[in-house]
């Protein structure tokens, strides 16, 4: 029998020839992350070095820190929580990226998720970098043992295979496509698993819509989340990876938990009603019709990327958001936001009546303008629980940047009418 794209990276990371589903190896990241928030970044660093009495790391360079969250109040509070981390990066010798946009997608554009790689970090939406053929895992405070050994115990999981054909109808993506899988196999379906994406579909997708796609794979319950390598993600790795790196490829005979064929052409766009990403939560964007909104947002680590942004400037080109509408768009990094801007897009959002934001993830946890009681958000956020973006009065529907571009010039939500 022969072995899944998971099981393959992590023998790589294991040191034996082959692991299995089910097995439990130690097994050693490529790299480390992590983004700086209070209770979290500097309790470990604290317990390295008090309770492990860990002063220097013979590896350094599998450490990285990203400064992403707690950037736009720019008060007392936000400097005290960057400068310790700050003092321990420079103290361990650690690579430390302050507000350069969201971590994983700077994950990305630096070269760290090259294909074959796996990646560890405290948050799960570190699964985007399955785009590129690396194995990605939120292993939470797990992230510990990682930190102090180099090594973390891990359950080999099991895979579920989606073979994808066809192509995305105008109006529909990547979070139209994850919300129709939950659909098709449950809010639980692929639970302690991976998720593993090949075919003509796949292979026809973008990268910013793999990074999508991949980076929700939690709401079916899936670990993480994998495309074979192709053309594209070959291409892209190649011309930021800082390493040579050698991609694996599934076995034709690879053992599989379930395997899945979706038609990409019958996927619709969908929104996902407040309260969870569940299955019995999500509904066809013309189901909802009609339900009215005070607030839009484009962003998070699972969206605001270029195709993204590109989605949004084609539905509202010569448009208006709707009086009593606020549109708040949140590139992904430093780098989407400039090349946004010189492709004149952030011009179309803005003429629009759009508010361009600062790359961060503090739109998408309730941080940044936070929602008031009785609003109606709809967003391309990560999460729509109570409370996840301001008031838990306060109701949050997610859906594609197309959904949400027609939804704010609507005042209410709508299917995107470039279909």
């Amino acid at each position: 029998m022969g072995f899944t794209l998971a099981e393959k990276i992590l023998a790589r990371a294991a040191g034996p020839d082959t692991v299995r589903a089910g097995e439990n190896h130690a097994v050693a990241p490529s790299r480390m992350i992590a983004y700086d928030f209070p209770g979290y970044t500097d309790v470990m660093f604290r317990q390295m070095h008090d309770d492990f009495g860990i002063t220097s790391l013979t590896d350094p360079e599998r450490y990285v820190v990203f400064v992403d969250h707690m950037l736009t109040k720019g008060d007392a509070r936000e400097d005290e929580v960057h400068d310790v981390t700050r003092r321990w990066c420079e103290f361990y010798g650690i690579e430390l990226h302050v507000g350069r946009g969201i971590g994983h997608q700077l994950t990305a554009e630096l070269g760290l998720a090259p294909p074959g790689d796996f990646l560890v970090h405290f948050d799960g939406h570190i699964s985007g970098v399955g785009a590129f053929g690396a194995l990605g895992w939120g292993i939470r405070r797990d992230l510990i043992e990682a930190w102090v050994t180099g090594r973390v115990h891990v359950d080999v999981p099991a895979t579920t295979r989606f073979e994808l054909i066809g192509d995305f109808a105008p109006g529909v993506d990547s979070r139209d496509l994850v919300h129709t899988i939950i659909d098709l196999v449950g809010a639980d379906g692929c639970a302690h698993q991976v998720m593993e994406f090949g075919g003509p579909g796949a292979r026809a997708m973008s990268i910013d819509h793999r990074q999508g796609l991949c980076g929700m794979a939690m709401f079916t319950g899936a670990v993480s989340a994998i495309f074979e390598p192709d053309e594209t993600s070959l291409a892209y790795s190649t011309a930021v990876a800082r390493t040579p790196f050698e991609p694996v490829y599934p076995d034709v005979d690879a053992t599989y938990a379930a395997v899945h064929t979706l038609d990409l052409g019958t996927v619709v766009p969908r929104v996902v009603q407040p309260g969870s990403a569940r299955a019995a939560n999500t509904s066809t964007a013309k189901t909802m019709a009609g339900t009215p909104i005070t607030r839009a947002f484009i962003g998070s680590c699972a969206s605001g990327r270029m195709e993204d942004l590109r989605a949004a400037a084609l539905v509202l080109d010569g448009r208006r958001v709707a009086p009593g509408v606020e549109l708040n768009v949140v590139p992904t990094s430093t780098a989407v936001h400039d090349q946004a801007e010189r492709e004149g897009i952030l011009d179309v959002l803005r003429s629009a009546g759009a508010t361009i934001v600062r790359s961060s993830c503090d739109f998408c946890f309730g941080y940044q303008k936070p929602l008031a009681a009785g609003e109606n958000c709809i967003s391309t956020g990560v999460l729509n629980i109570s409370g996840r973006m301001g008031s838990v009065d306060a109701n949050i529907f997610m859906a594609s940047p197309f959904t949400v571009a027609e939804s704010a010039v609507a005042g209410s939500i709508q299917e995107a009418s470039t279909r």
